[in-house]
C-alpha cells in the first residue's frame, strides 16, 4: 500500500523518496483550505484596488515593479509572466524530480501564504496523481527569485500549454490533460508568481540526491571494511577510546560502524602478531574522513528538509487574528541556503570516492604491501584483472574534483540589476547528483575489487558483517577467474550499493 501524505504536514527527506519512487498518495487536507482561502480573498480585495500598488499582485515584475497594472490587465500579465519565463534549456529532469517539483509546490501552496486559489493546488495534486508530468528542462535558473525558468515550464502544463509527458509518451499538454481528463485554468492575480517564485527544483533535486547519498555513507563503512579485510589492516584505529577523545559525532558514528563489521574476523586474527606498524590512511583514517562526510551531510540535510516546509515564494499573505491582511514583499525565494548546503554535499560525497579510489590502489598495487598478486589477477601479466577498473575510479575521482568547485561563490546580476546577487543554487543542486553518481560507481568498483580479495583470502573468513555483504555482492556478481569484460559488473555492483546491498548489512 502506498504511503500517504498530508500536504499541510512536516515532510522530510524519506517522504521525497516516497514522492518520487513509490508515487505516495498526496492528500490534501480541508483544514489546511481556511488559511488558503482567506489569503486569497486578500490578494482579490488588493486586485480590485487600482490606487494602491502591491507588489506581484498589480504591479510588473521584477525590474518592472514600479510598473501599475490595470484589473482588467491581471490575468493577461500572469499568462504573460509563464510564457515568457519558460525559456529552460538543456536535457529534461527525470521524471523522479518533476514528480518531486509538483508535490513540494502543492505543500508550499498550502501554507496559505501565497494567495493562490485552492484550485491551484487541487490541479497541482492531480496533475500528480495521473503521473502527469511536466517536461522541465534541467538548466535555466540563477536560483534568484527561486527557480523561475524551472518552474514556468511546471506552470505551463497548468495553464494547458507547453509539453508533459504521460505513460512515457511526451504530449502537449494540451492532449496529456485530455486524455486524463483534467481542464486547464486561467491563472488570476498572484497566481503565475507564486508557482514560479520558489526553490522547489534545486530542493527536488538536491533533495533526492542527500537521500541517496545517506545510505552511500554506510555504504562507504561496509565497502571499506570489505577492503581493509582484503588488505590484512588492523581494527585498532577504531578503538572507542580513540574516538571518544574526539568527539565528532560522525567520526563516531564511522568507528563503531567499522567495529561491528569486523567483529569475529579469522583473517584478523591470522595477522595478529604480523610485523606492520600501521596502516596506510585511506584504512586507518576512514571513521575520520567518512565522519566528516557524515556531519557535513547532517547539515546539509537540516538546511534542506528546512527549506521543503517553507513557504518560498514572494510578496507572502499574512492575515492576523483580525482578519486584516498585509502582504509583505521579500526574499524567502532566494536558493543561498540550498546552494551552500548542496555544495558542501558535493563536496563531503567526493571525498567517499576520493579515499574510496586510494584504498583500490592500494589493493591493487603490489608495492604497496597487501601480498595480492598484482591487480588481483589469476595469470599475472597474462591477464590484467582489475587494473583498468583502479583506472575508470581515478577518472570519476578526477572529475568529481572539477565538480566540486563551489557554484554559490558565483553570482552574475538579473533582471536589469535588480536582483544584483543570485544563488546559481540549482546549479550546485544538479553537480552534487553528478557527484553522487560518480561515487557510487568508484565504490562500486572498490566493492568488486574487495570482494576478489576477499575471495583471494579464503580459506580464513572475514568479520560476520563483512562477510555478510561478500555474500550479498557474490549474489550478483561472480568473482573474477580470467580477464572479461568488468563495466556490466561495475553496473551491477552501482545497482547493488543502491538499492541498499551494502547498508543492509548494518541494519
Amino acid at each position: 500500500m502506498s504511503q500517504t501524505l498530508d500536504l499541510n504536514a512536516t515532510w522530510t527527506l524519506q517522504d521525497l523518496n516516497a514522492v518520487a519512487k513509490q508515487k505516495a498518495v498526496l492528500r490534501l487536507p480541508s483544514d489546511c483550505l481556511e488559511k488558503v482561502r482567506s489569503s486569497r480573498a486578500f490578494v482579490e480585495k488588493v486586485a480590485a484596488d487600482n490606487d494602491h500598488p502591491v507588489y506581484g499582485i498589480n504591479t510588473g515584475f521584477g525590474a518592472l515593479a514600479e510598473t501599475a497594472i490595470s484589473a482588467g490587465d491581471l490575468k493577461t500579465l500572469q499568462r504573460n509572466l509563464i510564457r515568457s519565463h519558460a525559456c529552460g534549456v538543456g536535457p529534461l529532469l527525470s521524471a523522479e524530480v518533476v514528480r518531486v517539483m509538483l508535490a513540494l509546490r502543492a505543500h508550499t501552496l498550502c501554507m496559505g501564504v501565497s494567495g493562490v486559489r485552492a484550485k491551484v493546488i487541487e490541479l497541482l495534486v492531480q496533475l500528480y496523481a495521473n503521473d502527469l508530468l511536466p517536461c522541465i528542462p534541467a538548466q535555466g535558473s540563477v536560483g534568484a527569485s527561486g527557480d523561475l525558468a524551472p518552474l514556468a515550464h511546471l506552470a505551463l502544463v497548468l495553464m494547458g500549454e507547453g509539453e508533459a509527458m504521460l505513460n512515457g509518451k511526451r504530449l502537449s499538454a494540451k492532449e496529456a490533460l485530455a486524455r486524463t481528463g483534467l481542464e486547464a485554468i486561467e491563472l488570476q492575480a498572484k497566481e503565475g508568481l507564486a508557482l514560479i517564485n520558489g526553490t522547489q527544483m534545486m530542493a527536488a533535486l538536491g533533495g533526492l540526491a542527500l537521500a541517496d547519498a545517506l545510505v552511500l555513507l554506510d555504504s562507504a563503512d561496509v565497502v571499506g571494511a570489505m577492503s581493509l579485510e582484503a588488505y590484512r589492516g588492523s581494527k585498532r584505529p577504531f578503538d572507542p577510546r580513540l574516538h571518544d577523545v574526539r568527539p565528532h559525532p560522525g567520526q563516531i558514528c564511522s568507528a563503531a560502524h567499522l567495529r561491528a563489521l569486523l567483529e569475529s574476523s579469522e583473517i584478523m586474527e591470522s595477522h595478529r602478531d604480523c610485523d606492520k606498524v600501521q596502516d596506510p590512511y585511506s584504512f586507518r583514517c576512514m571513521p575520520q574522513v567518512h565522519g566528516a562526510s557524515r556531519d557535513a551531510l547532517s547539515y546539509a540535510c537540516a538546511v534542506t528538509e528546512r527549506e521543503i516546509n517553507s513557504a518560498t515564494d514572494n510578496p507572502l499573505i499574512f492575515i492576523d487574528e483580525k482578519g486584516q491582511g498585509d502582504a509583505i514583499s521579500g526574499g524567502n525565494f532566494h536558493g543561498q541556503p540550498l546552494a551552500l548546503a548542496f555544495d558542501t554535499a558535493c563536496m563531503a560525497v567526493a571525498e567517499l570516492a576520493n579515499i574510496s579510489e586510494r584504498r583500490i590502489e592500494q589493493l591493487v598495487n603490489p608495492a604497496l604491501g597487501s601480498g595480492l598478486p598484482a591487480f588481483l589477477a589469476g595469470k599475472v601479466g597474462l591477464e590484467s584483472g582489475f587494473m583498468i577498473a583502479q583506472v575508470a575510479a581515478a577518472s570519476l575521482v578526477s572529475e568529481n574534483k572539477v565538480l566540486c568547485h563551489p557554484a554559490s561563490v558565483d553570482s552574475i546580476p538579473s533582471s536589469a540589476g535588480k536582483e544584483d546577487h543570485v544563488s546559481m543554487g540549482s546549479i550546485s543542486a544538479r553537480k552534487f547528483a553528478q557527484v553522487l553518481e560518480h561515487t557510487q560507481k568508484v565504490l562500486a568498483i572498490e566493492a568488486l575489487v574487495a570482494a576478489q580479495g576477499l575471495d583471494l583470502r579464503k580459506p580464513l573468513k572475514a568479520g560476520r558483517g563483512v562477510s555478510k555483504a561478500h555474500e550479498s555482492l557474490r549474489e550478483h556478481v561472480q568473482g573474477l577467474k580470467g580477464d572479461r569484460p568488468l563495466y556490466r559488473d561495475i553496473e551491477t555492483a552501482t545497482q547493488w550499493l543502491r538499492n541498499h546491498g551494502a547498508s543492509h548489512v548494518l541494519s
